[in-house]
């Protein structure tokens, strides 16, 4: 069956578009291609993710299941713990709860948001 559609960009609400823009723009190495206060946009020239302000955004609780989670992505990486001092270095965090073992691991982008590092042979 053919696709209906084909996904060209993902959006994300939060707080300040231009520090998660730089934030995933370095994770993934990808351009940030626009910046402004209420918006936001990282693209590797086939899909592009966009970050929007929120007036009073509030990050989802991880692990709570009783805050919403908006998204989380998951990104293939070769080390998990190169990556994931990488990813600290630029801001993000690390909750207490980790449910991948050795796996992947969960991390928090600098406005809360959740997100894994799974290893590429296991991606």
């Amino acid at each position: 069956m053919a696709a209906t559609a084909k996904l060209i960009m993902f959006n994300v609400d939060c707080s300040d578009p231009r520090q998660l823009a730089a934030f995933y723009g370095q994770v993934l190495n990808w351009p940030v291609t626009h910046s402004e206060e209420e918006y936001a946009m990282i693209t590797d020239a086939t899909t592009a993710i966009g970050f929007g302000r929120v007036p009073d955004y509030k990050p989802p609780a991880w692990p709570k299941d009783t805050d919403a989670k908006r998204y989380h992505l998951d990104l293939a990486v070769d080390d998990l713990s190169e990556a994931e001092t990488n990813c600290l270095a630029l801001g993000a965090t690390v909750p207490d709860f980790q449910p991948g073992g050795q796996r992947w691991r969960v991390l928090l982008d600098p406005e809360g948001h959740p997100f894994c590092l799974c290893l590429t042979s296991q991606a």
